[in-house]
Protein backbone atom coordinates (compact mmCIF):
# COMPACT_ATOMS: atom_id res chain seq x y z
CA UNK A 1 0.00 0.00 0.00
CA UNK A 2 0.95 3.90 -1.25
CA UNK A 3 0.07 6.72 1.33
CA UNK A 4 0.03 9.87 -0.31
CA UNK A 5 -0.95 13.27 1.14
CA UNK A 6 -3.59 14.94 -0.51
CA UNK A 7 -4.44 18.96 0.56
CA UNK A 8 -7.08 21.09 -1.04
CA UNK A 9 -7.16 24.78 -1.28
CA UNK A 10 -9.33 27.23 -1.76
CA UNK A 11 -8.45 30.49 -4.05
CA UNK A 12 -8.81 33.16 -1.99
CA UNK A 13 -9.33 36.13 -4.74
CA UNK A 14 -12.52 33.51 -6.51
CA UNK A 15 -12.97 30.47 -4.61
CA UNK A 16 -11.58 28.32 -6.96
CA UNK A 17 -10.75 24.78 -5.45
CA UNK A 18 -7.35 23.33 -6.30
CA UNK A 19 -5.95 19.53 -4.90
CA UNK A 20 -2.26 19.17 -4.65
CA UNK A 21 -1.29 15.75 -4.62
CA UNK A 22 1.88 14.38 -3.24
CA UNK A 23 3.05 11.13 -4.65
CA UNK A 24 5.47 8.62 -5.78
CA UNK A 25 5.80 9.53 -9.29
CA UNK A 26 5.42 12.86 -11.03
CA UNK A 27 2.03 13.41 -13.31
CA UNK A 28 3.89 15.41 -15.99
CA UNK A 29 6.18 12.84 -17.47
CA UNK A 30 10.37 14.26 -17.76
CA UNK A 31 11.40 14.98 -21.54
CA UNK A 32 11.95 12.31 -23.55
CA UNK A 33 11.11 14.19 -26.82
CA UNK A 34 13.71 15.73 -29.69
CA UNK A 35 12.24 18.91 -29.63
CA UNK A 36 15.01 20.43 -31.74
CA UNK A 37 14.37 17.63 -34.70
CA UNK A 38 10.49 18.29 -34.61
CA UNK A 39 10.90 21.92 -34.75
CA UNK A 40 12.85 21.21 -38.53
CA UNK A 41 10.16 18.79 -39.75
CA UNK A 42 7.62 21.37 -39.44
CA UNK A 43 9.41 24.45 -40.06
CA UNK A 44 9.03 23.41 -44.03
CA UNK A 45 5.75 24.09 -44.25
CA UNK A 46 4.99 27.12 -41.32
CA UNK A 47 3.39 30.26 -42.36
CA UNK A 48 4.69 32.14 -39.74
CA UNK A 49 8.67 31.30 -40.55
CA UNK A 50 10.17 34.56 -42.28
CA UNK A 51 10.06 33.21 -46.30
CA UNK A 52 6.48 32.74 -45.89
CA UNK A 53 4.73 34.77 -43.12
CA UNK A 54 4.29 38.33 -45.76
CA UNK A 55 2.56 36.23 -48.31
CA UNK A 56 -0.07 33.88 -45.26
CA UNK A 57 -0.37 36.03 -42.88
CA UNK A 58 -3.62 39.23 -43.57
CA UNK A 59 -3.66 42.35 -42.34
CA UNK A 60 -5.60 44.90 -40.65
CA UNK A 61 -7.85 47.37 -42.06
CA UNK A 62 -6.55 51.00 -41.70
CA UNK A 63 -8.44 51.97 -39.44
CA UNK A 64 -6.74 49.95 -36.83
CA UNK A 65 -3.08 49.60 -38.32
CA UNK A 66 -2.58 51.93 -41.30
CA UNK A 67 0.52 49.13 -42.51
CA UNK A 68 -2.09 46.56 -42.02
CA UNK A 69 0.34 44.85 -39.26
CA UNK A 70 2.43 45.71 -36.11
CA UNK A 71 6.06 45.17 -35.87
CA UNK A 72 8.27 45.51 -32.16
CA UNK A 73 11.97 44.81 -33.17
CA UNK A 74 11.69 41.10 -34.10
CA UNK A 75 8.00 40.81 -32.77
CA UNK A 76 5.33 40.36 -35.77
CA UNK A 77 1.76 41.00 -34.96
CA UNK A 78 -0.85 40.24 -37.64
CA UNK A 79 -5.30 39.27 -37.31
CA UNK A 80 -6.15 35.88 -36.47
CA UNK A 81 -7.59 33.64 -38.88
CA UNK A 82 -9.13 31.49 -35.97
CA UNK A 83 -10.58 34.61 -34.07
CA UNK A 84 -13.09 33.82 -30.97
CA UNK A 85 -13.42 37.84 -30.27
CA UNK A 86 -14.47 40.55 -32.12
CA UNK A 87 -10.98 42.00 -32.46
CA UNK A 88 -8.20 39.01 -32.54
CA UNK A 89 -4.45 39.03 -33.02
CA UNK A 90 -1.10 36.88 -33.03
CA UNK A 91 2.45 37.79 -32.63
CA UNK A 92 5.37 35.75 -33.27
CA UNK A 93 8.14 36.52 -31.16
CA UNK A 94 10.27 36.83 -34.60
CA UNK A 95 9.55 35.06 -37.98
CA UNK A 96 13.21 33.79 -37.80
CA UNK A 97 12.71 32.03 -34.23
CA UNK A 98 10.30 28.81 -35.54
CA UNK A 99 12.49 26.81 -32.57
CA UNK A 100 12.61 29.11 -29.18
CA UNK A 101 12.92 26.85 -26.19
CA UNK A 102 11.98 27.97 -22.97
CA UNK A 103 15.85 28.18 -21.93
CA UNK A 104 16.20 30.41 -24.87
CA UNK A 105 13.32 33.19 -24.12
CA UNK A 106 14.45 36.33 -23.24
CA UNK A 107 12.87 39.31 -21.68
CA UNK A 108 13.59 41.66 -24.52
CA UNK A 109 12.01 38.94 -27.14
CA UNK A 110 8.67 38.75 -24.78
CA UNK A 111 8.53 42.50 -23.84
CA UNK A 112 8.52 43.25 -27.26
CA UNK A 113 5.64 40.62 -28.46
CA UNK A 114 4.18 42.29 -25.55
CA UNK A 115 4.50 45.26 -26.74
CA UNK A 116 2.73 44.86 -30.03
CA UNK A 117 -0.34 43.61 -28.40
CA UNK A 118 -0.55 46.33 -26.33
CA UNK A 119 -0.14 49.00 -29.51
CA UNK A 120 -2.84 46.36 -30.90
CA UNK A 121 -5.47 46.70 -28.53
CA UNK A 122 -5.07 50.38 -27.75
CA UNK A 123 -5.86 50.75 -31.83
CA UNK A 124 -8.80 48.18 -31.45
CA UNK A 125 -10.17 49.98 -28.73
CA UNK A 126 -9.62 53.75 -30.18
CA UNK A 127 -11.42 52.33 -33.49
CA UNK A 128 -14.45 50.46 -31.47
CA UNK A 129 -15.02 53.76 -29.40
CA UNK A 130 -16.38 51.62 -26.29
CA UNK A 131 -14.92 50.02 -23.32
CA UNK A 132 -13.97 46.49 -23.98
CA UNK A 133 -12.30 43.10 -22.69
CA UNK A 134 -9.01 42.77 -23.61
CA UNK A 135 -5.91 39.79 -22.28
CA UNK A 136 -3.22 38.10 -23.99
CA UNK A 137 -2.45 35.11 -23.82
CA UNK A 138 0.05 31.93 -24.80
CA UNK A 139 -0.35 28.09 -25.74
CA UNK A 140 3.20 27.18 -26.32
CA UNK A 141 3.59 24.28 -28.43
CA UNK A 142 1.14 21.69 -28.67
CA UNK A 143 0.34 19.89 -25.77
CA UNK A 144 -0.97 23.17 -24.68
CA UNK A 145 -3.68 23.65 -27.16
CA UNK A 146 -2.06 24.98 -30.04
CA UNK A 147 -2.34 24.56 -33.56
CA UNK A 148 1.10 25.55 -35.13
CA UNK A 149 4.58 24.73 -33.40
CA UNK A 150 6.17 28.71 -34.12
CA UNK A 151 5.88 30.34 -30.61
CA UNK A 152 3.64 32.84 -30.38
CA UNK A 153 0.98 34.99 -28.34
CA UNK A 154 -2.29 35.82 -28.80
CA UNK A 155 -4.71 38.89 -27.71
CA UNK A 156 -8.28 39.44 -27.74
CA UNK A 157 -10.51 41.97 -27.78
CA UNK A 158 -14.18 41.75 -27.32
CA UNK A 159 -17.71 43.38 -26.11
CA UNK A 160 -17.99 40.34 -23.37
CA UNK A 161 -15.56 39.21 -20.86
CA UNK A 162 -15.00 35.16 -20.92
CA UNK A 163 -15.87 33.07 -18.04
CA UNK A 164 -12.56 34.03 -15.68
CA UNK A 165 -12.66 37.53 -16.24
CA UNK A 166 -16.13 37.95 -15.24
CA UNK A 167 -15.07 35.98 -12.05
CA UNK A 168 -12.14 38.67 -11.54
CA UNK A 169 -14.19 41.40 -12.16
CA UNK A 170 -16.77 40.76 -9.24
CA UNK A 171 -13.94 40.64 -7.02
CA UNK A 172 -13.62 43.84 -4.72
CA UNK A 173 -10.72 46.14 -5.67
CA UNK A 174 -8.89 45.85 -1.69
CA UNK A 175 -9.34 41.77 -1.98
CA UNK A 176 -6.32 41.82 -4.07
CA UNK A 177 -4.22 44.09 -2.12
CA UNK A 178 -5.27 42.03 1.05
CA UNK A 179 -4.54 38.87 -1.17
CA UNK A 180 -1.25 40.18 -2.14
CA UNK A 181 -0.23 41.83 0.99
CA UNK A 182 -0.73 38.33 3.22
CA UNK A 183 1.30 36.39 0.81
CA UNK A 184 4.35 39.01 0.21
CA UNK A 185 3.73 38.99 4.84
CA UNK A 186 4.13 34.87 4.91
CA UNK A 187 6.36 35.07 2.21
CA UNK A 188 6.50 30.92 1.49
CA UNK A 189 5.00 31.43 -1.75
CA UNK A 190 5.73 35.16 -2.80
CA UNK A 191 8.51 34.87 -5.52
CA UNK A 192 9.90 38.72 -5.83
CA UNK A 193 8.86 42.28 -7.39
CA UNK A 194 10.28 43.21 -10.79
CA UNK A 195 10.05 46.77 -9.54
CA UNK A 196 5.83 47.54 -9.86
CA UNK A 197 4.88 43.98 -10.74
CA UNK A 198 4.85 41.80 -7.91
CA UNK A 199 5.23 37.86 -8.96
CA UNK A 200 4.10 34.80 -6.35
CA UNK A 201 3.24 30.96 -6.60
CA UNK A 202 -0.66 31.05 -6.82
CA UNK A 203 -1.62 29.19 -3.09
CA UNK A 204 -4.74 27.26 -4.69
CA UNK A 205 -3.42 26.47 -8.19
CA UNK A 206 -5.52 26.12 -11.74
CA UNK A 207 -2.35 23.82 -13.34
CA UNK A 208 0.90 22.53 -13.06
CA UNK A 209 3.74 24.84 -11.87
CA UNK A 210 1.58 28.06 -11.66
CA UNK A 211 2.79 31.59 -11.02
CA UNK A 212 0.73 34.80 -10.31
CA UNK A 213 1.63 38.10 -10.77
CA UNK A 214 -0.63 41.20 -10.04
CA UNK A 215 0.04 44.67 -11.00
CA UNK A 216 -1.67 47.49 -9.20
CA UNK A 217 -2.82 50.42 -10.20
CA UNK A 218 -3.80 49.02 -14.05
CA UNK A 219 -6.89 46.89 -14.83
CA UNK A 220 -6.77 46.90 -19.05
CA UNK A 221 -3.61 45.87 -21.19
CA UNK A 222 -4.43 49.20 -22.97
CA UNK A 223 -3.05 51.05 -19.48
CA UNK A 224 0.38 49.41 -19.67
CA UNK A 225 3.19 51.72 -19.90
CA UNK A 226 6.55 50.68 -21.87
CA UNK A 227 8.23 50.32 -18.15
CA UNK A 228 6.09 47.97 -17.39
CA UNK A 229 5.69 46.25 -20.36
CA UNK A 230 9.56 45.61 -20.39
CA UNK A 231 9.08 44.63 -16.49
CA UNK A 232 6.72 41.67 -17.43
CA UNK A 233 8.74 40.39 -20.27
CA UNK A 234 11.39 40.33 -17.23
CA UNK A 235 9.58 38.52 -15.49
CA UNK A 236 7.62 36.12 -17.47
CA UNK A 237 11.17 35.41 -19.19
CA UNK A 238 12.68 34.53 -15.82
CA UNK A 239 9.46 32.04 -15.20
CA UNK A 240 9.86 30.67 -18.32
CA UNK A 241 13.42 30.10 -17.68
CA UNK A 242 12.79 28.19 -14.24
CA UNK A 243 9.66 26.21 -16.55
CA UNK A 244 12.91 25.33 -18.60
CA UNK A 245 15.49 24.96 -15.79
CA UNK A 246 12.44 21.96 -14.35
CA UNK A 247 11.92 20.34 -17.46
CA UNK A 248 8.76 21.94 -18.96
CA UNK A 249 9.12 23.48 -22.95
CA UNK A 250 4.98 24.11 -23.16
CA UNK A 251 3.23 26.69 -21.19
CA UNK A 252 -0.25 28.55 -21.29
CA UNK A 253 -0.54 32.15 -20.00
CA UNK A 254 -3.37 34.87 -19.13
CA UNK A 255 -3.28 38.71 -18.60
CA UNK A 256 -6.83 39.15 -17.81
CA UNK A 257 -8.31 42.51 -17.92
CA UNK A 258 -11.40 44.42 -17.77
CA UNK A 259 -12.16 47.74 -19.35
CA UNK A 260 -10.10 50.62 -18.64
CA UNK A 261 -10.16 52.65 -15.50
CA UNK A 262 -11.76 49.93 -13.89
CA UNK A 263 -10.82 49.15 -9.37
CA UNK A 264 -10.01 46.01 -11.08
CA UNK A 265 -6.08 44.43 -10.49
CA UNK A 266 -4.76 43.65 -13.64
CA UNK A 267 -3.56 40.19 -13.04
CA UNK A 268 -1.70 37.20 -14.84
CA UNK A 269 -1.55 33.38 -14.83
CA UNK A 270 1.31 31.27 -15.87
CA UNK A 271 1.13 27.12 -15.82
CA UNK A 272 3.21 24.79 -17.20
CA UNK A 273 1.76 22.01 -19.59
CA UNK A 274 2.82 18.13 -20.62
CA UNK A 275 6.16 17.60 -22.88
CA UNK A 276 5.76 16.19 -26.35
CA UNK A 277 6.38 12.71 -25.80
CA UNK A 278 4.87 9.59 -27.82
CA UNK A 279 2.51 7.86 -27.06
CA UNK A 280 0.84 11.46 -26.22
CA UNK A 281 -1.17 11.85 -22.89
CA UNK A 282 -2.80 15.17 -22.03
CA UNK A 283 -1.98 16.91 -18.44
CA UNK A 284 -5.94 17.77 -18.39
CA UNK A 285 -8.61 15.38 -16.56
CA UNK A 286 -11.73 15.48 -16.00
CA UNK A 287 -10.87 17.12 -12.69
CA UNK A 288 -9.74 20.43 -14.65
CA UNK A 289 -12.62 20.41 -17.55
CA UNK A 290 -15.45 19.26 -15.87
CA UNK A 291 -14.94 19.81 -11.82
CA UNK A 292 -13.14 23.06 -13.00
CA UNK A 293 -10.90 21.69 -10.16
CA UNK A 294 -6.72 21.49 -10.93
CA UNK A 295 -4.95 18.17 -9.68
CA UNK A 296 -1.56 18.95 -9.23
CA UNK A 297 1.87 17.91 -7.66
CA UNK A 298 3.88 21.06 -6.89
CA UNK A 299 3.55 22.77 -3.78
CA UNK A 300 3.45 26.20 -4.76
CA UNK A 301 5.97 26.93 -1.91
CA UNK A 302 8.38 24.49 -3.66
CA UNK A 303 7.80 26.21 -6.75
CA UNK A 304 8.12 30.13 -4.81
CA UNK A 305 12.00 28.54 -3.84
CA UNK A 306 13.21 27.49 -6.73
CA UNK A 307 12.03 30.78 -8.92
CA UNK A 308 13.13 33.28 -6.25
CA UNK A 309 16.52 33.62 -7.05
CA UNK A 310 15.29 34.91 -10.33
CA UNK A 311 13.75 37.87 -8.94
CA UNK A 312 16.74 38.21 -6.36
CA UNK A 313 18.41 41.93 -6.65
Amino acid sequence: MIEAPVEVRWDPLTGYAARLVKGTFPLLAPPAFDLEAFAKETQTTCPFCAERIEQATPKFPPDICAGGRITRRRAFLFPNLLTYTQYSAVAVYSPDLHYLPLQAMTPELVADNLAAHVEYIKAAMKADGNPLWASINANHMLPSGSSLFHPHLQSSVDPLPSTFQQMLAAVPGDRFRDYLNTEMQIGERYIGSTGSIEWLASFAPMGFNEVRALLPGVSSPAELTEDRVDELGKGIGAILNVYAAEGFQSFNMALYGTPPANRYMLNLRMVCRSNLQSPYRSDVTYFERLHWQAMVDTLPEELAEKARPKFAR
